[in-house]
């Protein structure tokens, strides 16, 4: 019985760090989508700076991990969880890279006037944020619907970045003045489907951890 405690103790402290980091990587996808919208340089280069704080909170839980792993000997579903927890952790610090390379971005274009208005990315943002934090409930709470919903959602944010890729393909075909800064803003559309495609990643886990499958949710 103690020694189930102590497990657990040291399980929940995971997973509180991986909320911890999951938390970041929300400000840090928010943060660089608002700095694009206001052109807000510093704002940008406050963003880079959340990176570190993500990559030092990946290698503490997964010293964690590995910790657990040796002295407690779990088996069969504890294992699982905490192999997902290894899994998951890389997926959060991927999602924080593309939130930095947003925010690099961001201040390649610089004050240059956008070409048009933002309206679909931070529609996008939106989605793509709710994923992420269902993605860390479904996984922390055990929620096979909740995890299924995220893949569910994945849907509206390819739809969404297909049509962000068609308006701007446009544009730079009607005006050629246009194709560095739309091809900046595909990118950003691309990493902000990329980080969706982790928190659907993330999801999958979760059933992997409850019935040990690796289904495909996307």
């Amino acid at each position: 019985m103690v020694e189930r405690q102590q497990f657990q103790k040291m399980l929940d402290q995971i997973q509180q760090d991986i909320i911890k980091m999951g938390g970041l990587v929300e400000e840090s996808i928010d943060n660089a989508i608002e700095s694009l919208k206001k052109q807000d340089l510093e704002l940008a280069k406050e963003t880079i700076q959340i990176d570190k704080k993500i990559d030092q909170l990946e290698l503490t839980i997964e010293d964690a991990c590995i910790q657990l792993i040796a002295t407690q000997q779990p088996a069969a579903r504890d294992l699982r969880k905490i192999s997902s927890s290894f899994k998951i952790i890389h997926n959060l610090e991927r999602m924080g890279d593309y939130a930095q390379s947003i925010a690099n971005t961001t201040l390649t274009i610089g004050n240059d006037p956008l070409i048009k208005p933002l309206i679909d990315l931070p529609r996008m943002t939106l989605i793509v944020q709710k994923m992420v934090r269902n993605s860390l409930e479904a996984f922390i709470q055990d929620n096979e619907a909740l995890a299924k919903q995220v893949g569910e959602t994945d849907d509206e944010v390819d739809q969404l970045h297909n049509q962000i890729f068609n308006e701007l393909l446009l544009l730079m075909i009607k005006n050629p003045a246009t194709i560095n800064q739309a091809t900046h803003l595909l990118f950003i559309s691309r990493a902000l489907e990329r980080i969706a495609d982790h928190a659907t990643d993330i999801a999958e886990r979760v059933i992997y951890t409850l019935h040990g499958i690796h289904a495909n949710l996307n």
